[in-house]
């Protein structure tokens, strides 16, 4: 069982940066991949980013890649990311989720994914 919560959610002005984190428990960190995810109203989850295990390897969905960062600290059992250069359509509610083995296949499909934090909302205004 993992527990996932996140903080760092609010409002910013477009161009503005954020920064999330997500703080896990009750599971080996490290041998658990963690991903970013954001819904915003009338629309399906998405994923966001990604990381891996060792060696940390991370992806990213096409709308934010050059923008924002994905980032893991195990000795902390975090993960955040750094949001730059936010647009209004990065508008959603963000959701820190995380995938114990056996894991599964890509990255961005919310069913690989059995455990998900409470959500955190963003706000870009123009």
């Amino acid at each position: 069982q993992v527990r996932l919560v996140e903080s760092g959610g609010g409002s910013v002005q477009a161009g503005g940066s954020l920064t999330l984190s997500c703080v896990a428990s009750g599971y080996t960190y490290d041998r658990v991949r963690m991903a970013w995810f954001r819904q915003a109203p009338g629309k399906e989850r998405e994923g966001v980013a990604f990381i891996s295990t060792y060696p940390s390897i991370s992806n990213y969905a096409d709308s934010v890649k050059g923008r924002f960062t994905i980032i893991r600290d195990n000795a902390k059992n975090t993960v955040s990311l750094q949001m730059n250069s936010l647009e209004p359509e990065d508008t959603a509610m963000y959701y820190c989720a995380a995938d114990t083995p056996p894991y599964g296949d890509l990255w961005h499909v919310r069913e690989n994914y059995s455990y998900w934090g409470q959500g955190t909302q963003v706000t870009v205004s123009s």
